[in-house]
């Protein structure tokens, strides 16, 4: 008979665990948070009237759209996804779920700003030694095609009128 260790997806968590404990300590998600508490957001705070719904922190916003982009998540919803089910989105929204319109208006809104950002953290992690830049070259030529069932010829056929051309 097998000896399976006991499961109880219900079991609550007593003392609340911190997401700190669960991170490691060379995880990409710190380098992301430390890096941008290193970075000037004076640009991006002093934009904000302080009327309105409480606003997230741009150090917040920044850091997530800074881990989401390096781990290859792009969309506002699936960031907002994430920050619902990935440990570590979690840990850089301090266990805040910023909804798909907050971080779209953020990214619409400072655009030049984090473009900005992004370079010096590239910098930063280049001095750093975490990167090697160099160029990326992407061809988006587009060809016209018709690969139709009744374009298509044989080969047989096709030779045979490759021969009076």
């Amino acid at each position: 008979m097998a000896n399976f260790r006991s499961i109880d997806c219900a079991t609550p968590f007593l003392p609340p665990p911190s997401l700190e404990d669960w991170l490691p300590k060379d995880h990409l998600t710190r380098f992301g948070v430390d890096i941008v508490d290193q970075l000037n957001l004076s640009e991006l705070t002093r934009q904000y009237r302080g009327n309105g719904s409480v606003a997230y922190h741009s150090s917040v916003m920044l850091a997530l759209l800074i881990y989401s982009y390096a781990t290859g998540v792009c969309s506002s919803r699936r960031i907002e996804a994430a920050t619902h089910d990935s440990i570590a989105f979690r840990y850089i929204a301090a266990n805040e779920q910023p909804d798909h319109d907050s971080l779209s208006a953020f990214r619409k809104r400072f655009l030049q700003e984090i473009g900005a950002l992004f370079v010096q953290v590239l910098r930063i992690a280049r001095q750093m030694k975490l990167l090697k830049l160099g160029t990326i070259a992407l061809d988006g030529a587009k060809i016209d095609a018709n690969a139709s069932r009744l374009s298509v010829l044989p080969y047989g056929h096709a030779q045979k009128i490759e021969a009076p051309l």
